[in-house]
């Protein structure tokens, strides 16, 4: 693999791969860090066993992102493995530092500015990946139905053909998905560009404390979703989430529908680590059914 890398960055850095050594970097892929005899750093990503398209829309999803002015900081993509099945990415590197007094402020405004780049529909032209799961973004014109439809209902039938959800639970979510659109105000909002994944291990302040933030799950959405996902494992300082809504402000009533939103991610989380997120599914549901 050593000389493939070589062969694909020594036309763009002008160096070839010294050494290297793993990083922590999740549970779906692995990563590395590649030292090039120039002095540069490179950050790869590594899944032999990834779909076709999945580092592809990996990428597409980082570029997207990098468009928006003033938004948080985005590791540029180097390059794919160039085969048909590739099994790496490799990425700007981009060294990290502490959490500043600065950094909830920054990166609340950062965020909202990502959020305020939208489009006609919710979703997306193309699917991709949330974590090693299949994200369906077919375009939609109600941000409930696509709530409703692609994200709660796509993860709950993966989960129900897994044998990983019990009928009971199933039939409730049935009741919640029918009744969103009491419990969701999406009065005003537009679809908004999310990161789409945005917990708490896939952000980080640069070398000069500008918030940065990777391992995306883009889409056009309701833009609350990227927020509770920053609260479900783990939380900001109360300093970011008051200075997002003085800058953009959320319709009353976001602390009473955030745990709706993560109930897609705690789905997913279920799909893919087994029975051990059951009970948060369920508690979720029974909040909204019970």
């Amino acid at each position: 693999m050593k000389d493939e890398i070589n062969h694909l960055i020594e036309p763009l850095f002008g160096a070839k791969v010294e050494t290297s050594f793993a990083t922590s970097g999740g549970s779906i892929n692995q990563t590395h860090v590649l030292n090039l005899t120039n002095g540069q750093r490179i950050f790869m990503k590594q899944n032999p066993s990834a779909p076709t398209d999945f580092f592809l829309a990996e990428t597409r999803g980082l570029k997207l992102l990098s468009q928006v002015k003033n938004g948080p900081r985005i590791p540029k993509p180097v390059v794919v493995q160039s085969v048909s099945l590739p099994t790496f990415l490799l990425l700007e590197y981009i060294d990290s530092s502490s959490e500043d007094e600065n950094f909830s402020e920054q990166f609340a405004l950062s965020l909202a500015e990502l959020h305020r780049m939208s489009q006609e529909h919710y979703g997306l032209d193309h699917d991709n990946y949330i974590g090693s799961t299949p994200q369906k973004n077919r375009l939609e014109k109600d941000g409930i139905v696509f709530f409703r439809e692609q994200r709660i209902d796509f993860q709950r039938q993966l989960a129900r053909r897994s044998g990983l959800l019990p009928v009971t639970i199933d039939k409730e979510i049935d009741s919640l998905c029918d009744e969103l659109g009491k419990f969701l105000n999406i009065s005003g909002e537009k679809p908004a560009l999310l990161h789409g994944d945005l917990w708490s291990g896939n952000y980080f302040p640069d070398s000069e404390g500008k918030p940065c933030v990777f391992d995306p799950a883009v889409y056009y959405g309701l833009r609350e979703a990227d927020l509770a996902m920053t609260e479900l494992f783990g939380r900001l300082p109360q300093k970011f989430y008051d200075v997002y809504q003085e800058v953009f402000p959320m319709n009353p009533g976001y602390e009473e529908r955030k745990d709706l939103f993560n109930l897609y991610h705690l789905l997913n989380h279920l799909n893919i680590f087994g029975s051990s997120y059951l009970s948060s599914v369920q508690q979720i549901v029974k909040r909204y059914t019970g």
